[in-house]
């Protein structure tokens, strides 16, 4: 059985647009201000290797597979992002070229629990906002890793939509890196 885990770049204000930069907002690239030490690049490998899948909304998948097939590193990282299977949430996408992808665009609940039953391991959600919010929504994410960075951005796409209830989730582990930037993991 697939677990759904979520990992977002974010601001104190919840802000999680264009972290690495690329979009036309005016604080692109804003995780670019701090250094995630040692610690912080090995968290991100680790969550990437450990990946299965990944699952992805269209403006996301967009933008890494305008990015990532061309990057190269030492520590396999690219290696593993082109190579793993992809999945993209889109009604609107006609298609993905971006070796191991696949368009979703059925109903999201019905799609993604189908993903989950066929994908033994994590299913990683990075970005992707709109549907964070749905996969929220329907009860379907597993585990929420967080990587808060300490600045405030004022403006910009925010993780956090309204749900028609409570979602509760559990703590299970929070670390220090870099420059005072928080990993914190939650459990549902």
């Amino acid at each position: 059985m697939g677990r759904i885990v979520v990992t977002e770049f974010i601001s104190l204000d919840g802000v999680i647009e264009a972290p690495g930069g690329g979009e036309e907002y005016q604080h692109a690239g804003w995780t670019f201000d701090f250094d995630r030490g040692e610690e912080g690049d090995a968290f991100k490998l680790d969550e990437v290797v450990e990946a299965e899948a990944q699952l992805l909304g269209r403006r996301t998948y967009e933008g890494f597979a305008a990015a990532w097939p061309s990057y190269t590193d030492s520590v396999g990282f690219a290696e593993k992002m082109n190579t793993m299977p992809k999945y993209v949430v889109s009604k609107t996408l006609q298609s993905a070229e971006w070796n191991n992808s696949t368009i979703l665009s059925g109903d999201l609940v019905d799609d993604v629990t189908k993903l989950k039953r066929e994908i033994d391991g994590v299913i990683l959600v990075a970005g992707s906002a709109q549907l964070v919010q749905g996969l929220l929504e329907h009860d379907l994410v597993d585990e929420l890793r967080l990587m808060v960075f300490p600045i405030v951005l004022g403006t910009g796409k925010r993780l956090w939509g309204e749900t028609s209830d409570k979602k509760r989730f559990t703590l299970a582990d929070t670390k220090s890196v870099g420059d005072g930037i928080a990993i914190l993991t939650y459990r549902r």
